[in-house]
C-alpha cells in the first residue's frame, strides 16, 4: 500500500482517498439499520447520497430526516466533516496523535487538498484549522440548540442544532426537516437566518482566509488573496441580496407575503446559500426565472479556494473581472489592490473557468436528454448545483433516472475535486520550449 501511495501523484491519491470513504459510506448506508423501514438504501442512491455528503454538495434523491435512522444521519454528517476538511486533515491528525512524522510525500498531499501556494506552515495549519472547526460549529451548534429548543425535546434540539451546524459550516446543505422544503419554516427567524449565513460563509472563506484573520493581531497585514476574498464576498453577498430582493419582492409565493425583516432576511440568506451551502429557506422552484438565473451564477462561482465549498472560486472569478476590466480600458497590465497579476495566474483562471463551463454544458445536454420531461432551466439548475457542490435544486433529483443519478455522481465528484487536479497539473513545472513556432496573428470579436 505505501508503494502505491509512492507511486501515485498527489491528485491520484485524493482522487482514490475520496473514491473509497464514498464506497465505504455508501455501504453503511446500504445496512438494514441505516434506513427507518429496515432494509437499507438500494445501492445506487447509496452511492448518490454518500457522494453528495462527501463532495458536501447536498443534493438528496431521499429525504434525509424521514429515510435514515440516527445511525444513517450520523454516516451521512461523519462523511461531511471528513469532505468538508480532506481526508488528509484527519489522516495528518491521526499521524500527530500516533507521534509520527509528516514526510516530505504527506505534505505535497496536504498543499494539493488546501490548493496552497507552499509547504511552509502546513502542518500548523491543519491543526489550526482542526481548532478553527470545532469551535466553530460549537458555537454554532449551541446558538441553533437553544434556538430549536422552543420547538422541540431538548435533546433533539441539541441533535438538530450540532448536525446543522456541521453540515452548514462544511458548505454540504444537509437537513433534517422533513420533507424536500429545507429551512422554510424559519425564513423570517434572525437566530436561525443569521447564524446558518455565518456558518456557511465562514466556511466559504478558506482556511488560509481564516488563519490571516487570527494572524492579523499580529502581522496586521492580508495577502492579496485574502483581500480578494474577503472583498468580493461582501461584494456579491450584498449586491444579490439587493438584487434577491427586488426580484422577489411582489412574489407570494417567497417573500412577497413577509414582513420587511422577512423579506430582507429571505433575500439574505439566498444570496448566501448558493456560495456553496445548498440550504434553503425559501422554495426553490418558485423564484423567479431572474433569481434562478442569478442563483446559477452565484453557483458557478461559488467561494474561497482552500474552503469547505465547490464552483471555480471566487478568486477566479475576481481575477478574470478584473482581467476584463484592465482590457476594456486599454491598460496592459491586470492590477488588484495594487498588485500586478502574472500572465499565469489568469491563465490558470482562464483554465479553470473554461473546464467548469465545459463540464456544466456537458451535463446540461446529457440531463436534456436522460430526462425528458422537465424544463431546460431544470437542467440547468442541477447541473450547476451538482459541480458547484451546492445541492439546490428545483426538484429534479429526486426524479432523476438512473443514468441521471450516475451522471450527477459523477459531476459532484467532479466538481469536488476537478478545480484541484486541474490546478496542480496546470502548476506543474513547465520545461522550456526546444522552438517557438511563427506568430500568427488572429481577428477577435
Amino acid at each position: 500500500m505505501k508503494k502505491l501511495i509512492n507511486y501515485l501523484s498527489p491528485p491520484k491519491i485524493l482522487v482514490l482517498g475520496f473514491a473509497i470513504i464514498i464506497f465505504i459510506g455508501a455501504c453503511l448506508l446500504t445496512l438494514p439499520f441505516a434506513t427507518e423501514d429496515g432494509n437499507g438504501l438500494p445501492f445506487l442512491n447509496a452511492v448518490f447520497t454518500a457522494t453528495s455528503a462527501t463532495c458536501v454538495t447536498g443534493l438528496i434523491v431521499v429525504d434525509t430526516g424521514d429515510t435514515f435512522t440516527m445511525f444513517g444521519e450520523i454516516v451521512i454528517l461523519a462523511l461531511i466533516q471528513i469532505g468538508g476538511l480532506g481526508f488528509m486533515t484527519f489522516a495528518t491528525l491521526l499521524f500527530l496523535l500516533l507521534g509520527k512524522k509528516i514526510s516530505l510525500k504527506e505534505r505535497l498531499l496536504l498543499k494539493e487538498a488546501f490548493n496552497n501556494i507552499s509547504m511552509a506552515g502546513l502542518v500548523k495549519l491543519v491543526k489550526r484549522i482542526l481548532l478553527f472547526t470545532a469551535l466553530i460549529e460549537l458555537i454554532g451548534g449551541l446558538i441553533l440548540s437553544i434556538r430549536f429548543s422552543f420547538d422541540m425535546p431538548i435533546g433533539k434540539a441539541i441533535y438538530f442544532g450540532f448536525f446543522h451546524s456541521i453540515s452548514n459550516f462544511n458548505n454540504a446543505g444537509f437537513d433534517l426537516m422533513g420533507g424536500f422544503q429545507g429551512l422554510t419554516a424559519y425564513v423570517a427567524d434572525p437566530f436561525v437566518v443569521l447564524t446558518i449565513c455565518a456558518l456557511i460563509t465562514i466556511g466559504g472563506l478558506g482556511f488560509i482566509v481564516m488563519n490571516e484573520l487570527y494572524e492579523y493581531r499580529e502581522t496586521k497585514r492580508l495577502s492579496v488573496h485574502s483581500k480578494i476574498v474577503l472583498s468580493a464576498t461582501v461584494i456579491l453577498t450584498v449586491g444579490s441580496t439587493l438584487l434577491i430582493f427586488l426580484f422577489e419582492y411582489t412574489n407570494s409565493k417567497t417573500i412577497g407575503d413577509l414582513t420587511g425583516l422577512g423579506k430582507i432576511l429571505g433575500s439574505f440568506y439566498q444570496a448566501v446559500t448558493p456560495r456553496t451551502a445548498g440550504s434553503n429557506t425559501l422554495p426553490i422552484g418558485d423564484l423567479t426565472h431572474s433569481t434562478l438565473f442569478l442563483t446559477i451564477l452565484l453557483m458557478f462561482i461559488g467561494a474561497g479556494s482552500g474552503s469547505t465549498a465547490g464552483g471555480i472560486k471566487i478568486t477566479t472569478f475576481a481575477v478574470l473581472a478584473a482581467t476584463l476590466w484592465a482590457q476594456i480600458r486599454g491598460k496592459e497590465d491586470v492590477v488588484l489592490f495594487r498588485r500586478r497579476i502574472v500572465i499565469e495566474t489568469i491563465l490558470k483562471a482562464l483554465t479553470v473557468a473554461m473546464c467548469g463551463m465545459v463540464i456544466v454544458v456537458f451535463v446540461t445536454i446529457f440531463l436534456s436528454i436522460t430526462e425528458q420531461k422537465h424544463s431546460f432551466m431544470m437542467y440547468l439548475f442541477e447541473a450547476t448545483s451538482a459541480f458547484g457542490t451546492v445541492g439546490l435544486s428545483m426538484g429534479l433529483t429526486p426524479e432523476l433516472t438512473p443514468a441521471g443519478r450516475i451522471l450527477i455522481i459523477l459531476t459532484m465528484f467532479a466538481g469536488r475535486l476537478g478545480p484541484l487536479t486541474i490546478a496542480f497539473a496546470i502548476t506543474k513545472r513547465r520545461k522550456p520550449e526546444a522552438f517557438h513556432h511563427p506568430k500568427g496573428n488572429i481577428m477577435i470579436g
